[in-house]
């Protein structure tokens, strides 16, 4: 663990490079838009407006990302890993149990944020060949950039990936070199550093919802910069966001001076990020802006992949079947994820057609995500005894600022906004019935102590009128404490088919909030008899139980804490090992068993979406042909008060 803190406060120049391809992809194509979009929010477009509009990109940049995010809510790590779910692992023990649905809504609107990002990165870039060939047809060009990124994830990134941070780093130099070269042509753009223009456009702007609704597509990059701090690390990620930061608002001064240069020739589809260069390098800077949406879209889709692995271990989703495709660090494939985006992101493209049509609707999610974050922020600062006079003001400025956010954003809620609150709504809402339901099924979930049963299990072993069923029997068990054990373990070992073993198993498995966590514990209940093996395992970590337990097994043979050689003596003789069956218990819910409306809508609507996850046996990585799932009643119905008496002949 200290080796990982140790990396995860180091900086270095290679790290600050590849911090550029993977953190910064999203707000470092905001540029492709973002002055498109505010010269579509005004048709008069003057000097003050201008002016206005990059110092409230310049002061969003400083008090959104940098001060908020960069600064404050960096230091929100879990043991290294940033995001809006690990942030909830940090507090989700706090009194507040209402915090998991802050966490979901946040976890839902990136989620769909995520989804259009794509394809407005990758349409933009695709635009600017409009400049050369005005019959470019943007759609399909999209659709199969789109289609290509999406196909090679199965084969993973790792090579490709490599270049990420280099054509990044190539990408914002570009940015900062084009800006500073035509801020000289109209040196008053720089009055944009100073905040009262921006006030000042606020306040004199009848349509100032539609400004700060363009304006703030600059940050919304912010929130995946905080998700990556687990691939970076905190120092990589503050460091160069100064390089960052510095040519981005140099690109924006000088789209602004290009836009003030030019006020005559400005028509509604100029897009002053690809107008501002010469002819000649045009063609180059698509291929490089290209370049950069792909980046960003990679980015967004591992995130995407990370999200969701998050959510399973939380028990915010079902489980999906987990790949990976190479043994480069962190890097995963998750079949159902990668077609869901993809085909949202190919409606996105054929539904809004052009970025334009994009930029109405994008940003008015992940205001939904920034106001979770801070929501969720005032309680870690409140574990972490940070003074309240501190607490309150950095809230209510937050709060101020992203409600002035999502107000505004809410007026592209017509424009096509719908699109991703409607997927925000669908994912939030299964997130929200499938932790609901498993919260349920937990309730109706009876234990017992297990003391009372040694005997008889110890008993059962040596009964040689029984069939042995398994030489090694292993049982998943969600018992928290080593002392109890479910009551439908012990009907299926003594009362179901008794189950006559050498060796009994109570496998648990504990998820903790700490990411990385990777251990267990071992205790012989019963001497010879019934072990009891608790795997702890942060909420990053797949629960491949088959490899760990066997990585256990093998320990405990090497400790010679146990004998795993085969009883039957022809084998055992033959140093054969036993074998291992495990047993999952099923409880399978019935509608007459539940009385309360919400708990069987729950519970029914559990049943329907554990289709798109995988079996337990495949989630938990077992061997299918030694594995048995046996079906219980989820509650045992002894409420019926009726006797039936028995006739007379």
């Amino acid at each position: 663990m200290k080796s990982q803190n140790k990396h995860h406060n180091t900086f270095s120049l290679i790290g600050a490079i590849v911090t550029l391809g993977i953190v910064y992809g999203d707000i470092g194509t905001s540029p492709l838009y973002v002055m498109k979009a505010i010269l579509g929010a005004n048709p008069h477009v003057t000097q003050e407006y201008i002016i206005g509009a990059v110092s409230c990109i310049i002061w969003t940049l400083t008090l959104q990302t940098t001060f908020k995010y960069v600064l404050v809510t960096l230091r929100a790590d879990n043991k290294g890993e940033g995001g809006i779910l690990a942030l909830y692992a940090l507090i989700r023990r706090n009194k507040k149990k209402w915090l998991y649905l802050v966490a979901i809504l946040g976890a839902s609107t990136l989620i769909a944020d995520g989804i259009i990002t794509p394809a407005i990165t990758v349409v933009s870039a695709i635009e600017g060949l409009k400049g050369i060939y005005p019959q470019t047809p943007i759609v399909p060009i999209s659709i199969i950039i789109i289609t290509v990124l999406f196909f090679i994830q199965q084969f993973g990134t790792n090579i490709i990936g490599k270049s990420f941070g280099p054509i990044m780093f190539l990408w914002f130099s570009m940015l900062g070199a084009f800006g500073m070269i035509h801020i000289f042509e109209f040196l008053p753009i720089l009055k944009a550093f100073n905040p009262y223009y921006a006030v000042l456009l606020l306040y004199n702007y009848p349509n100032w919802f539609l400004i700060l609704g363009a304006v703030f597509l600059c940050t919304t990059g912010a929130e995946a910069l905080y998700s990556d701090l687990g691939h970076c690390g905190i120092k990589n990620i503050r460091i160069s966001w100064i390089f960052v930061k510095t040519t981005l608002v140099l690109n924006y001064l000088g789209q602004g001076a290009w836009v003030l240069n030019n006020l005559n020739t400005l028509t509604e589809s100029t897009n002053p990020f690809y107008a501002m260069m010469p002819a000649g390098f045009l063609i180059f800077g698509v291929a490089l802006a290209t370049a950069a949406a792909i980046i960003a879209s990679q980015a967004l889709i591992s995130g995407s992949y990370t999200i969701f692995s998050e959510a399973m271990s939380l028990n915010f989703w079902p489980r999906q079947l987990i790949k990976y495709p190479t043994k480069f660090k962190g890097q995963m494939y998750v079949p159902f994820v990668n077609s869901f985006l993809f085909v949202f992101c190919v409606i996105m493209v054929l539904f809004f057609q052009s970025s334009s049509n994009m930029e109405a609707a994008y940003g008015l999610s992940i205001t939904i995500t920034m106001l979770m974050t801070t929501l969720l922020l005032a309680f870690y600062l409140k574990t972490k005894n940070v003074k309240t006079y501190f607490i309150i003001p950095f809230i209510f400025i937050y709060l101020t600022i992203e409600l002035s956010f999502f107000t505004a954003n809410m007026f592209k809620f017509i424009h096509g906004g719908w699109v991703t609150i409607l997927i925000a709504g669908g994912i939030g809402f299964v997130m929200l019935v499938w932790f609901n339901a498993r919260k349920i099924k937990n309730k109706y979930m009876q234990f017992v102590k297990i003391q009372p049963f040694f005997k008889v299990i110890a008993e059962l072993k040596e009964d040689l009128t029984v069939p042995k069923y398994a030489t090694n029997l292993v049982y998943l068990s969600k018992a928290n404490y080593k002392t109890d054990i479910e009551s439908k373990i012990m009907y299926s070992i003594i009362n179901k088919q008794p189950k006559r073993a050498d060796y009994y198993w109570i496998l648990h498995l504990d998820r903790v909030d700490e990411p990385n966590t990777f251990e267990y514990t071992f205790e012989e209940l019963v001497p010879n008899v019934l072990f009891r093996v608790n795997l702890r395992l942060g909420f990053k970590i797949q629960p491949l139980i088959n490899v760990y337990f066997r990585q256990i097994i093998d320990e405990l043979v090497l400790n010679k804490e146990f004998d795993i050689r085969s009883n039957y003596p022809s084998l055992r003789n033959n140093e054969i090992p036993g074998d291992f069956r495990f047993i999952i218990i099923h409880r399978v819910f019935n509608q007459n068993q539940v009385t309360r409306f919400w708990e069987r809508f729950s519970l029914s609507f559990y049943n329907m979406i554990k289709q798109i996850g995988i079996s337990d046996a495949n989630a938990y990585g077992l061997d299918t042909s030694s594995v048995y799932v046996e079906s219980v009643p989820l509650v045992v119905d002894t409420s019926c008060k009726m006797k039936i008496s028995r006739a007379s002949r």
